[in-house]
């Protein structure tokens, strides 16, 4: 897309994106720092706390964080057009049933999750055959549990139906 068309559109500007990802990476160095400080940072007998290196890594991740925003705020470039309201609905369309897909591992398990995952993008996003949908959602699921419970003796998140099939 062109710069020109691209910025007739409308949409949230670089400016303001780059404030709120440099926002949200400091609060997420925050948390990292809030969770070591839980376990202890300092030295003990044998070496370093657990919390030691995660505490340092979201002290980084905290200055970084605050460089982005700093060089954001004062920058003398005009906001221009990130994105338009259009493009970001098309990364939504991916980022919101991944989310949900994350949080539904601990839940369904990952082959429930999964295979509900790839018949939804397949349908919604792909617009493919229901007959093509069902062979692959269910297909790659049963084809991971194979390979990793089976071949490699590798557990992962089963949920209620993979318990309740003994699996």
């Amino acid at each position: 897309m062109s710069k020109a068309s691209q910025e007739s559109g409308s949409g949230p500007g670089h400016r303001s994106v780059e404030i709120g990802v440099a926002a949200v990476t400091g609060l997420f160095g925050i948390l990292i720092m809030a969770g070591s400080l839980d376990v202890g940072i300092g030295w003990d007998v044998q070496g370093p706390k657990s919390g030691f290196f995660p505490f340092y890594l979201g002290v980084i991740i905290l200055g970084a964080s605050a460089v982005n925003l700093l060089t954001a705020a004062i920058s003398k470039e005009s906001d221009s057009l990130f994105a338009d309201w259009s493009q970001l609905r098309s990364v939504l369309s991916v980022v919101v049933p991944t989310t949900v897909y994350v949080f539904a591992i601990p839940e369904l398990g990952l082959y429930v999750s999964s295979a509900i995952l790839i018949a939804v993008f397949m349908l919604w996003l792909g617009r493919y055959t229901w007959m093509l949908t069902l062979a692959v959602a269910i297909g790659v699921p049963v084809a991971t549990f194979l390979i990793f419970e089976k071949w490699f003796l590798i557990p992962l998140p089963k949920g209620p139906i993979e318990n309740w099939l003994g699996l």
